[in-house]
């Protein structure tokens, strides 16, 4: 996980995200997304939560999927850029969320079936009890599925200056891959942004990351 404050939307990633594109794009040419480790890996968790892999995609695959078939992939914000370029280059998902929008903190739980999910759509979702979600103290899912798809209420605006960026994997070398991707966005968004970048690895003996240094407020 990666905390950092100061962000703005002023900065140039381009030609990091063009480096980190093209090592996705290497990947895809030896196979398609499908055949990653890192992917089937999400595959076959989707499948052990009810879910069809191939309706429900991790939001790596997703990215992937559009590199593969569009050859390009989605500009929104530079550090949504980065962060996306990332995620495709690693194979992993990584979802970063607007600070300010986040009531007391975010767990990754089984949903009870009372939390809001602001779609992109502008409709309003309630998951399904036992679905995992992203909550906070709210009561807002800010991701659905696991790592299918993030909410729009705390998605990262040319406002936002605090995000959280969270990114997971459970494939054999996950831990080993997902430090380096930590590493790697850490270096980039602190040389980019000229700002400090909060760390930590989280695992089942370790698995609160704290926020005090981050400053929050609510929404507007």
């Amino acid at each position: 996980m990666l905390a950092v404050d100061g962000v703005t939307t002023d900065v140039d990633v381009r030609s990091r995200v063009a480096e980190l594109t093209v090592i996705a794009e290497r990947r895809l040419a030896e196979g398609t997304e499908g055949e990653l480790p890192e992917i089937q890996a999400w595959r076959r968790a989707f499948s052990k939560m009810g879910l069809k892999p191939t309706q429900y995609r991790c939001a790596s695959e997703a990215l992937l999927r559009r590199l593969r078939k569009e050859g390009s992939l989605p500009r929104i914000h530079p550090l949504v850029d980065l962060c996306n370029a990332a995620s495709a280059a690693f194979a992993i998902p990584v979802a970063a969320l607007d600070l300010a929008r986040i009531a007391d903190y975010v767990e990754v739980r089984y949903a009870t079936g009372s939390e809001t999910y602001a779609a992109f759509s502008g409709e309003i979702e309630h998951p399904e009890p036992g679905e995992v979600v992203f909550a906070d103290g709210a009561g807002q899912a800010h991701a659905r599925r696991w790592t299918n798809r993030q909410s729009a209420a705390s998605a990262v605006r040319d406002q936002t200056t605090a995000v959280l960026i969270v990114a997971e994997a459970l494939h054999a070398t996950a831990g080993t891959d997902v430090e380096r991707l930590v590493v790697e966005l850490a270096d980039e968004i602190g040389r980019a942004w000229s700002t400090a970048v909060a760390t930590q690895m989280l695992s089942s003996g370790s698995p609160r990351f704290e926020l005090c240094a981050i400053e929050r407020q609510g929404p507007d």
